[in-house]
Parts: structure tokens; sequence; C-alpha cells
């Protein structure tokens, strides 16, 4: 089964529902939930997803939200290994940094983004929400 890593705007874009993004979010979520593909993303992305829904939810209702929406995934670790290959890496943002070494040390065979001009160098292919519901 195709393990596909989702950057934290794609969980924004669902969670959000933000215009001309969310239902391509949707239906890449619905076909995790159906279980024809596997769900990652880092740890770091559920505490980047909480502090921006606090932006739009009391904290109480935040938690809720990724209590909810967390059903759909499988949360990857962010250890010390990929904090150090995040800090020592090319990468102008340490976030993309650290997404795409979790990406990598979890052998994801994908990555969607809406971002891909961040990863540059990735030896994991990048891939929109669209781009990849198009394959």
């Amino acid at each position: 089964m195709k393990k596909v890593f989702i950057d934290t705007n794609i969980v924004i874009d669902l969670l959000q529902k933000r215009d001309n993004f969310y239902l391509e979010a949707q239906e890449l979520f619905t076909l995790g939930d159906n279980g024809d593909i596997r769900l990652y993303l880092s740890a770091l992305t559920i505490a980047n997803t909480h502090y921006i829904l606090l932006k739009h939810y009391r904290p109480g209702e935040a938690k809720k939200v990724l209590a909810t929406f967390k059903v759909l995934v499988n949360v990857l670790p962010v250890d010390d290994k990929i904090i150090e290959l995040a800090l020592a890496s090319d990468f102008t943002d340490f976030e993309d940094a650290v997404q795409y070494f979790t990406a990598l040390e979890h052998h994801m065979d994908v990555i969607i983004t809406r971002n891909k001009k961040d990863f540059k160098g990735s030896t994991i292919p990048l891939l929109t929400a669209k781009e990849y519901l198009r394959r």
C-alpha cells in the first residue's frame, strides 16, 4: 500500500476548508479513510496545525478538531536524528526540512504538498493533492 506523507498545508486546507484546495484535500483524506492509501504526517504537523486552529477555535475546540482528524493519519515522530539532518541541510525553511527528513527516515513513497519549490533536491517524489489524485 502506498505510504503518502502529507505536508502541513494540506492538513490546513482540509481543516480550514480553504477555498480552491479543500475538495482535493478532502478527496485525498477520503482515500486514506477508505484504506486505499496510508496517510502519514509528522508530529510537527500536529503541533503547527493546533497553533493555526487556535486562531479560529477555543483551545478545547481545537483539540477536538485534531482528535477527530487524527483517526485518519499515522503520526510519525520527530527525533534527534531528524532535527540534526534538518539543521545541517540546505533547506531555507527549517520546518520544511523537518518534514522532508521525517518522510525520508520513514521511507515514504510520495510527499503531498502545495509548496513543491520548498523541497528542492528531494529524492522522494513531490506532488500536489490534485496531481496525486489525477494519477
